[in-house]
């Protein structure tokens, strides 16, 4: 089976979610050519990285469409792509951007389409998957047995690991394409934590906060461990954070080794985000909370007053 990755590029570095996606193609491809379409701007360094991975083909483009990252644009790139290695898979990594060139090529394609994958394996000329359903309360074990299937795969869900291969980069033109929409601008705002996607370990906070200006109790627990900031849909709806933080069924979805939930009762559509967590530890002065009955480690008591410890115990530990 030929498989086709659509790696995700920014700033010239392919995201780690993409290279988790490239191991998976390794352990089911069977022998079959592993190709890549690039989801950003070509780099020299994206294409060794490809390569120390295991791709066997990069395929990019210099189309500025595709460098901004406009979904319809890189769509074409990877229905092209597609096309020209006869990919039986196709596989994404379910960030934004990847569920929504998946969701256009399996309409374009009339392909099956299975997304937030968990595990992959083989299963004929299809493949069997495993996906989280109903806010995470069940695992779904479904076949896609189309000509071509499409499946992306939950950041965090494996590891990425180094298999060198002779990479054989191609440039695609998209020159004769019609697009409908145009990315006038792509702005990269600056990071001082890892992205939430893609972090080990996340610090998140809740309605127990009690206000923005509070944050600083977990951003500091947070810069101690190398972790992300999240944080719950009230805290988001009170604008206490932006958006961007929000995890859970109507933000974004992690699935890191270690998830601190800081004030977070833990409603079902928290639990839909990061219930695939390795490691779930909740802080919460109320003992009859939801989240206690899903955690891997529980404190009854005040945030203000554990969690200050627990960062002066991380800096006596590392001094």
């Amino acid at each position: 089976m030929n498989i086709l990755i659509v790696a995700e590029v920014s700033q010239g570095k392919v995201k780690r979610a993409s290279l988790e996606v490239l191991t998976r193609a390794r352990e089911i491809s069977a022998g079959g050519e592993i190709a890549v379409a690039l989801a950003g701007a070509y780099s020299a360094d994206a294409e060794k990285t490809l390569a120390r991975f295991g791709a066997g083909k990069v395929f990019y483009t210099d189309h500025d469409q595709v460098s901004r990252q406009n979904p319809e644009a890189v769509f074409e790139l990877a229905k092209m792509c597609a096309a020209e290695c006869k990919a039986g898979l196709i596989l994404l990594g379910a960030s934004f951007l990847g569920k929504e060139v998946a969701a256009r090529l399996s309409a374009q394609l009339g392909a099956p389409l299975a997304n937030d994958c968990i595990e992959i394996k083989t299963a004929g000329n299809g493949v069997v998957v495993q996906r989280p359903m109903y806010a995470g309360k069940v695992i779904a074990t479904v076949q896609l047995g189309g000509a071509q299937n499409i499946v992306s795969i939950r950041p965090n869900s494996c590891v990425a690991k180094e298999s060198p291969a002779e990479a054989q980069a191609k440039k695609i033109s998209l020159d004769s394409v019609s697009l409908k929409t145009s990315v006038e601008s792509l702005e990269i705002a600056p990071l001082k934590r890892p992205e939430l996607t893609e972090a080990d370990i996340v610090v998140s906070g809740g309605r127990g906060m009690k206000g923005p200006e509070n944050y600083n109790v977990i951003e500091a627990l947070a810069d101690k461990l190398g972790a992300a900031v999240g944080a719950s849909r009230a805290a988001v709806d009170a604008g206490w954070r932006p958006h961007s933080d929000q995890v859970g069924q109507t933000g974004k979805v992690v699935s890191p080794k270690l998830y601190i939930a800081c004030g977070i009762s833990g409603a079902v559509q928290h639990f839909a985000g990061m219930g695939s967590s390795k490691c779930i530890v909740a802080i919460n002065k109320d003992a009859e909370a939801p989240v206690f009955k899903k955690c891997d480690y529980g404190i009854v008591g005040d945030l203000f007053q554990i969690v200050p410890l627990l960062t002066q115990e991380l800096s006596n530990s590392r001094d």
